[in-house]
């Protein structure tokens, strides 16, 4: 992830498959510090991901199928 993309303070963070090139345990830091990001810095992340393992420390899913979404979470 570039990291760089986070110096200037961001509202948000576009983070589009953050995870996918890691193992579990470095996906989890990455998805841990952006949660840390947002609590301490006020900032919102939009992560896509197919990545199921890191579902249940999103605040928020939205699902989508074939361009469409199927489910607000």
């Amino acid at each position: 992830m570039p990291w760089r993309a986070l110096v200037g303070n961001p509202e948000i963070v576009f983070a589009d498959e953050p995870t996918a090139a890691l193992d579990k345990e470095s996906g989890l830091q990455v998805v841990k510090l952006l949660k840390q990001l947002g609590a301490e810095r006020g900032t919102t992340t939009l992560m896509v991901t197919h990545d199921n393992r890191i579902l249940d420390m999103a605040d928020r899913i939205i699902t989508m199928d074939d361009g469409r979404i199927v489910d607000f979470g």
